[in-house]
């Protein structure tokens, strides 16, 4: 991923960008306002609430200026200062904070706030995919300083996607496959699709945008030893020997590794995860395993950090965003139904 300018995009973003504090390591805008998806028309996109994540160094300060600056944007935690604000964005859920429902340059807009050490630990070890899982998508970068660390871990957040998504494939498989087993793996076991969601949500994501996943996986692809991939047909090959399997498995981030652990593994037994993962890697159904794994941390995480949005919503724009939610998944189900 290159850094771009902030000039780069368009003054629209800029605009938005400039209601907020400006100490910021990584922001992007994700989504379906974005990205234009399956179904979704042209009007539609113009109407769609606009999402933001912005990576902060130092949240206390971040949000200490920004209750100066946006204090409407906050529920009722706004009274509790912003250490507490930060506690809570750090100590529960997925480590992020968001305000919702906004108000924006004519604009509804929700944007989330880490702190840059969390967004890099679930980048590179995937404790909860909350965010590490948005990235796996194609968003826009409105801003990215030039820190050497956060940049591996964007890439290696892919690296581990692309390898993960190898595991639960088979041998000979499209790009449109691969695409879309990797957009789904942030989606596995999360309750919201079982109500609040669009069930095609994966397709309708991959579908209208093969380009931009091409161009953010092409390098990544080419470069890796484990696939043979055919751009021009739009095909790949992985080596699915146990020896390969085995490669994969190592290379995945430790938490997957120590979920997969745990799913194999009987109690009292504590083998090293080399000796478990080399058993995985001979089972047939060594994607399934991992599928679990990725299904146990997402599971938790989504749990876990909708039930804090509750609280940094407030309950007027809980109620309000979930029946948007509601209203997009019945309008999911009835295109669904027209085209049966």
């Amino acid at each position: 991923m290159t850094v771009p300018a902030l000039q780069n995009s368009s003054v629209f973003y800029r605009r938005i960008f400039s209601l907020f504090p400006q100490d910021i390591s990584l922001a992007f805008a994700y989504g379906s306002a974005v990205f234009r998806q399956t179904g979704t028309s042209q009007g539609q996109v113009g109407k769609n609430m606009l999402d933001f994540i912005f990576a902060v160094d130092d949240p206390v300060t971040w949000h200490s200026m920004n209750l100066i600056e946006n204090r409407k944007h906050y529920s009722l935690l706004k009274y509790l200062g912003p250490k507490r604000i930060s506690n809570i964005q750090n100590d529960y859920g997925a480590g992020i904070y968001f305000n919702t429902l906004v108000p924006a340059d004519d604009r509804v807009i929700k944007y989330g706030v880490i702190s840059t050490d969390t967004l890099i630990n679930d980048l590179c070890h995937w404790k909860t995919l909350y965010v590490a899982g948005r990235l796996h998508k194609p968003v826009r970068i409105l801003l990215q300083n030039d820190s050497g660390k956060l940049r591996a871990a964007l890439v290696g957040n892919l690296k581990s996607a692309v390898i993960a998504s190898f595991l639960m494939l088979p041998e000979s498989f499209s790009e449109e496959d691969l695409f879309l087993r990797i957009t789904g793996l942030s989606y596995s076991g999360d309750f919201r699709m079982v109500i609040g969601e669009d069930k095609s949500k994966v397709s309708n994501i991959v579908k209208d945008n093969m380009p931009h996943f091409r161009k953010l996986y092409n390098n990544i692809l080419q470069e890796c030893p484990q696939v043979v991939y055919k751009p021009q047909q739009g095909r790949l090959e992985v080596d699915k020997s146990p020896e390969g399997q085995f490669t994969q498995l190592m290379a995945l981030p430790r938490t997957l590794q120590q979920q997969i652990t745990r799913l194999v593994d009987p109690p009292g037994k504590n083998r090293d995860v080399e000796e478990i993962l080399l058993q995985v890697a001979q089972d047939p159904d060594c994607g399934s395993v991992v599928q679990q794994g990725i299904s146990s941390i997402v599971k938790t995480s989504s749990i876990t950090q909708s039930a804090k949005g509750i609280a940094t919503a407030g309950l007027v724009k809980t109620v309000s965003y979930s029946v948007k939610k509601l209203q997009k998944m019945w309008r999911g189900w009835r295109r669904k139904s027209s085209q049966s």
